[in-house]
């Protein structure tokens, strides 16, 4: 079963809380939460992130998907446990040591969340294997993060089959998500690579009918 977390990072300013709401009648499993800090990536939207998950918890239930692109971590993780996240997720490249990895891991968990790493489009799928075990998700960059409406890389197919396949090979119970230009012509290629979470954002939130968009993003 193929699930939906959207990307609240594309809705416009002031019609945050009809979106929320419409987001939830359309059934979107998660809401998936872009955190930024300017400096890992160029944009900055730590703040908005912030009063934006602590006003949805107070109207919804729905899970949190937490992406950190932050190069600070372990504040961040702090910040955004405050909201009752599902998972967590971040950067392997803003680690600067396996030890670290590690670490945040642990940390996430200790907390009673679940855990996700995420990998850049230029990072080979590889360098995640050891840590996979001992985690609940990897989050594949189908685009630079840091931007919301970028075109997606198709050469990132194959990272995802190969995923997929080790994932089977060593029988992790391990889920895959796919961030970035996830849209109904990209999402079939996605899921048959072997992805089961579609991060989308632009192409739910510029519909004209969000149940619309969401029942063909997850058939």
């Amino acid at each position: 079963m193929v699930e939906v977390s959207t990307s609240i990072l594309s809705i416009k300013e002031g019609e945050e809380a009809t979106a929320f709401l419409e987001l939830e009648t359309a059934k979107t499993d998660y809401f998936h939460i872009d955190v930024m800090d300017g400096k890992f990536v160029e944009k900055n939207t730590y703040e908005k992130m912030l009063e934006n998950t602590s006003y949805i918890r107070r109207i919804s239930n729905l899970p949190f998907d937490v992406h950190l692109m932050v190069e600070d971590i372990k504040p961040a993780i702090d910040d955004f446990l405050a909201v009752e996240p599902n998972i967590i997720t971040f950067h392997l490249e803003a680690c600067k040591s396996k030890e670290e990895v590690y670490q945040m891991i642990d940390y996430i968990k200790e907390n009673h969340c679940k855990v996700g790493i995420s990998v850049k489009p230029n990072t080979k799928i590889e360098e995640i294997y050891e840590f996979l075990p001992y985690i609940h998700m990897c989050l594949i960059m189908t685009v630079e993060p840091g931007k919301g409406g970028q075109a997606f890389l198709t050469d990132m197919l194959q990272k995802i089959e190969t995923l997929k396949k080790y994932s089977d090979e060593q029988n992790l119970e391990l889920d895959i998500e796919v961030d970035g230009g996830i849209n109904l012509k990209t999402a079939p290629e996605v899921k048959k690579a072997g992805a089961n979470i579609l991060v989308s954002g632009t192409a739910i939130v510029m519909a004209n009918d969000f149940k619309v968009i969401m029942d063909e993003l997850k058939a």
